[in-house]
């Protein structure tokens, strides 16, 4: 079996993004916990300080951050499964059970990722108003549920590659 030059790379690239995630996440637990140290501050650093009701907008904004730190362990999830994917393709073996497994798991993620997304611009358009309007770049995306029900299908293709390969297996 020829290999490609792009599994390598994803290799790579998934080992990069799993440190990246981390450290996003770390600076975002950080950035909430100190919006606590110097609740002053950070209101005058946001721009928030001369809104009427800035201790609730505060609030939100510490509830955005809380879940981007939630984002964090859902993306490594997602990552590392991605990780184990690529070794069984480089290893020549992708149709196994574990990689059907990873794919729903990961469908899953997706749907978690998705519904923190949308709470996150529910949020935004909660504490927005048209003389301090709040455009937080996150809500319902119809490409992200596609990727989602396309994660599924292949969950349930490598399920059943998995099954046909046995089968042709267990004839052989």
């Amino acid at each position: 079996m020829q290999h490609s030059s792009a599994l390598p790379v994803a290799n790579v690239f998934l080992r990069i993004l799993i440190v990246l995630n981390w450290f996003f996440g770390a600076c975002i637990a950080a950035l909430l916990t100190f919006t606590f140290v110097n609740e002053a501050w950070t209101m005058k650093a946001l721009g928030v300080t001369g809104m009427p009701d800035a201790a609730r907008v505060m609030w939100a904004m510490r509830g955005v951050a809380a879940l981007g730190v939630l984002a964090v362990p859902l993306n490594y999830m997602i990552l590392t499964r991605l990780l184990a994917m690529v070794d069984t393709v480089r290893a020549g073996d992708p149709f196994v059970a574990d990689n059907a497994y990873r794919l729903h798991a990961i469908a899953w993620l997706m749907v978690a990722l998705q519904l923190i997304s949308i709470t996150i611009a529910a949020i935004g358009k909660a504490i927005s108003t048209p003389e301090h309007p709040f455009d937080l770049d996150a809500g319902f995306s119809v490409n992200s549920w596609l990727a989602i029900i396309l994660t599924f299908v292949l969950a349930r293709v490598f399920a059943e590659g998995t099954l046909m390969r046995e089968d042709l297996e267990g004839m052989v």
